[in-house]
């Protein structure tokens, strides 16, 4: 069965995150290119580093929200589950706050994200 969006939660050092309205995350391989010695017209790869990070969208709900700008550069537990599921289901690691951001527009609900840098392994919880 598909899952809506609503129903994953991100949990920032053991709290999820109040308001959340969007997340992204993505995990990326490198490939590394070598030299075949039977292979001279194609081109062949090996599976080289692992890196992931995430972006999360939230509303600015309360004044103090205004002071989420300054966690940049803090680094945090993350973990992705869903909403009724056990933790063991998720996906855990560390990352650091890389961007902080705010927008405030006239007539307009308040809007942060935060962009954060996995730093390590995404894995599942133990």
């Amino acid at each position: 069965m598909a899952v809506n969006g609503n129903d994953i939660l991100v949990l920032m050092n053991g709290t999820a995150v109040a308001n959340a309205r969007t997340s992204e995350i993505q995990v990326d391989g490198e490939v590394i290119e070598i030299s075949s010695p039977s292979q001279g017209q194609w081109r062949e790869f090996l599976a080289g580093r692992k890196e992931w990070a995430l972006t999360l969208g939230y509303l600015v709900f309360a004044n103090t929200d205004v002071q989420r700008l300054i966690d940049v550069g803090s680094t945090v537990t993350l973990l992705i589950k869903g909403r009724n599921a056990d933790d063991s289901t998720g996906l855990t690691g560390t990352a650091i706050i890389k961007t902080a951001k705010q927008t405030y527009t006239r007539g307009n609900l308040v809007a942060g994200s935060f962009a954060f840098q996995g730093s390590g392994p995404l894995s599942i919880p133990t």
